[in-house]
């Protein structure tokens, strides 16, 4: 794996180009990993086995005495990963955060002296919020993501839908209860940008040594968030006759509609003939559905994956519905789509 292909670009200057980066760093990723190091000799073989696992960002939580040790380390080894500090409840540790590098803040409520402290700053700091009144507090000082904590104790994605009713413009990361089971519940709704997450970095782990698992663990969420799947093949023809008797083969064999369109046929949802000339690749193209589709060119770009910007379709409200990757497989052309 190409790790320097895991980030983006840092900005030369902190104010709000940089914040605004950060925020797309964490939205991109989609999980934000809260990690309790008990010990900072283990920070950075943590810090690897997450990057590893697909996950270049961490929340290194101050509740134990290796917290500031820990973000240097993993600083100092990756300079270009997203590491936070997290359970910050004073000034003192907010100083200490980000003289260690940490590069955004997160509290478990609203705390105005640290939120203040954070915007003079120009240090992205996302305090925790449970309640209408924590939201306008975060409001009034021009917050626009807070954290939602404790998530699932207070309602989970319900209340969160709830209070996007009132606070429209807000976004939040869900933290607290958050698992591989519930976590497409939070992110499948706009207005969460990425969730708090521990489970795939399991204390006992990380003091067995065991970052093998924290990495298949890691890789494991990630794949859980993409969500994988074969939306169709599709299949070059000599000829416009023939994309029409190719797909109505398909169709009786399976029994799936004829749908014929402008450029191609489709026979069901799982085979595409191309019309009038032949599309992209030598034999025709694959199309793999996911989740999340800017998460997935985020995580493929980690691998050196190239995309054609040529061939980026996007909705009325200008999200990404499908892409090119810019090579072919065994003379397939490949092509995300989202779900």
């Amino acid at each position: 794996m190409h790790t320097k292909t895991l980030y983006f670009l840092s900005c030369k200057k902190k104010g709000v180009i940089e914040l605004e980066t950060i925020f797309q760093q964490i939205q991109k990723t989609g999980i934000v990993p809260v990690v309790k190091l008990e010990d900072a000799k283990d920070a950075v073989a943590l810090a690897k086995a997450l990057i590893d696992g697909g996950l270049p960002c961490a929340e290194i939580t101050f509740r134990t005495a290796a917290a500031e040790e820990s973000i240097k380390n993993i600083v100092k080894a990756y300079p270009d990963m997203l590491v936070g500090a997290g359970t910050v409840l004073t000034l003192q540790q907010l100083d200490k955060a980000l003289g260690a590098g940490a590069k955004f803040i997160v509290s478990p409520g609203f705390n105005p002296e640290i939120v203040k402290a954070c915007i003079a700053k120009n240090v992205p700091v996302y305090p925790g919020c449970s309640s209408p009144t924590d939201i306008e507090a975060a409001m009034a000082l021009g917050l626009k993501t807070v954290k939602f904590f404790p998530a699932e104790n207070i309602g989970g994605i319900a209340a969160i839908k709830a209070m996007s009713g009132p606070y429209g413009d807000l976004t939040f990361i869900p933290t607290g209860g958050v698992n591989a089971k519930n976590i497409n519940d939070y992110l499948s709704f706009p207005k969460v940008i990425a969730c708090g997450g521990s489970w795939m970095v399991d204390p006992k782990h990380i003091e067995s040594g065991n970052f093998a698992e924290i990495t298949r663990l890691t890789r494991e969420a990630v794949n859980t968030v993409l969500g994988f799947t074969l939306a169709h093949v599709g299949i070059n023809c000599k000829d416009e006759p023939e994309t029409h008797t190719v797909a109505k083969v398909f169709c009786q064999l399976f029994g799936v509609e004829y749908k014929p369109g402008n450029s191609s046929v489709f026979a069901g949802s799982i085979v595409e003939t191309m019309t009038p000339l032949p599309g992209r690749g030598v034999n025709g193209h694959i199309a793999i559905g996911t989740n999340y589709i800017e998460r997935a060119m985020f995580q493929l770009s980690a691998q050196g994956v190239k995309f054609l910007d040529e061939t980026i379709k996007k909705d009325a409200k200008g999200n990404i519905k499908a892409v090119y990757l810019d090579m072919d497989i065994n003379g397939f052309a490949v092509h995300l789509i989202q779900k």
